[in-house]
């Protein structure tokens, strides 16, 4: 029973990383979208042509067209188009599996875009997602670096012995130790060297 109950519990790991893993798969395809097609779309399965009654698979990169009473796959398009503008004709996005099954109801709903052009394409769009080198979320704005000397952080005026005060490097001035002096003693002490005075004795004045 615990076999069992291990083994269904694997198999439903398994299936819910699969769907996770397509979903991510499937996001985006921009690389894979032809230059002719329509700008706008982060993910395209097919294009259908409603000019040509023909459908594009994307992901194989492959035309869908009915011929007879079979679908072919080619990577050229019918041989009665083969001079049909790709880039002038309009297309259709369509995410659903096989829609070429249903080709009739695809190509009543949208008999209207025969002959429509003026559609905006991957080729003429300045979308950076078009561009080469294209990776979702790798397009943040870069960081401006901090001014040399003292990491960026700015310095107070006349804070003396602190970085960012020309003159001394950082350093205590000589001759008082770093100790501010009073004025009138140019930062020496008045006895000259630092000694004891002695008090002359008034009897050697005698």
């Amino acid at each position: 029973m615990k076999k069992l109950i291990f083994a269904l519990a694997f198999l439903f790991s398994v299936v819910l990383f699969k769907k996770a893993d397509a979903q991510l798969s499937i996001s985006f395809n921009i690389s894979s979208q032809p230059k002719w097609g329509p700008a706008g779309y982060n993910y395209v399965q097919y294009y259908y042509l409603p000019d040509i009654d023909c459908y594009y698979y994307v992901p194989t990169r492959q035309f869908i067209y009915l011929s007879g009473t079979e679908w072919i796959y080619s990577s050229l398009l019918p041989p009665m188009y083969r001079n049909y503008n790709l880039y002038n004709g309009y297309k259709v996005v369509i995410n659903e599996p096989h829609p070429y099954l249903n080709n009739s109801t695809y190509r009543s709903r949208y008999a209207s875009y025969r002959g429509r052009m003026g559609q905006s394409i991957i080729r003429d769009s300045r979308d950076p997602r078009y561009r080469p080198g294209y990776r979702p979320g790798n397009n943040r704005p870069p960081v401006k670096p901090k001014p040399p000397g003292n990491g960026g952080i700015p310095t107070r005026p006349g804070n003396g012995n602190k970085p960012g005060k020309p003159g001394n490097g950082g350093r205590p001035q000589p001759g008082n130790g770093g100790v501010p002096t009073r004025p009138g003693n140019a930062g020496k002490p008045n006895n000259g060297g630092g000694r004891p005075q002695l008090k002359k004795d008034d009897n050697s004045r005698k």
